[in-house]
């Protein structure tokens, strides 16, 4: 009998560490050592997809007989980005800038087959509209989370689920960083199915 194929999350992120978990899977993770600036005028949904398919690609050398998942997320609002705050100042910044306001969530994920070179890859978008914030509870917010890694300051699975007034999505996971609905089919179709 054949031995399942390794998988690699090609991610430091123990966001996309703690989903691809849910999936039941035995799998390994690298960091994948790609600059995440965005050429200038891309769209938000390009960068992320280039960006998923470059996490992947990077190791492929390293992990030559494995399949390799990239992902990436780029978050906009009325064509500005939001990064990562880092800090609290920067998130409430981020967080008054998104009062009443809706948010795009580009979360790109591609499956690499370093065996024979096979990429799948796909973009899975999330509009989220804001509740109106002040800031009393932009402060309690943060002061009870702290969400400084997350890009527009608001931790969906977390207590930040009280800042969004709707999300609209086929996949509530690409919020949060890794379209499992999406990696589940790739997996499937490159032979390592979730549920054999």
């Amino acid at each position: 009998m054949d031995q399942p194929r390794r998988l690699i999350l090609a991610s430091t992120s123990r966001y996309r560490k703690g989903l691809l978990e849910r999936l039941g899977l035995a799998f390994e993770t690298a960091p994948p050592g790609v600059d995440e600036v965005p050429v200038p005028g891309e769209a938000p949904a390009v960068t992320a997809l280039r960006l998923s398919i470059e996490k992947a690609r990077a190791l492929k050398i390293q992990f030559k007989d494995c399949l390799i998942v990239g992902s990436d997320q780029v978050a906009s609002c009325e064509g500005a980005r939001l990064g990562k705050p880092g800090d609290h100042a920067t998130a409430v910044r981020q967080l008054r800038s998104l009062s009443g306001k809706t948010a795009q969530f580009d979360t790109a994920v591609s499956l690499l087959d370093a065996r024979n070179g096979a990429l799948q890859s796909r973009v899975v978008p999330c509009k989220v509209v804001f509740r109106t914030l002040d800031d009393p509870r932009i402060e309690a917010y943060l002061r009870k989370e702290q969400p400084y890694d997350c890009a527009g300051s608001a931790k969906s699975e977390g207590l930040g689920i009280a800042l969004i007034a709707r999300m609209e999505t086929e996949d509530p996971t690409a919020l949060v960083g890794l379209p499992l609905i999406a990696l589940s089919e790739m997996l499937e179709r490159a032979g390592l199915p979730v549920l054999p």
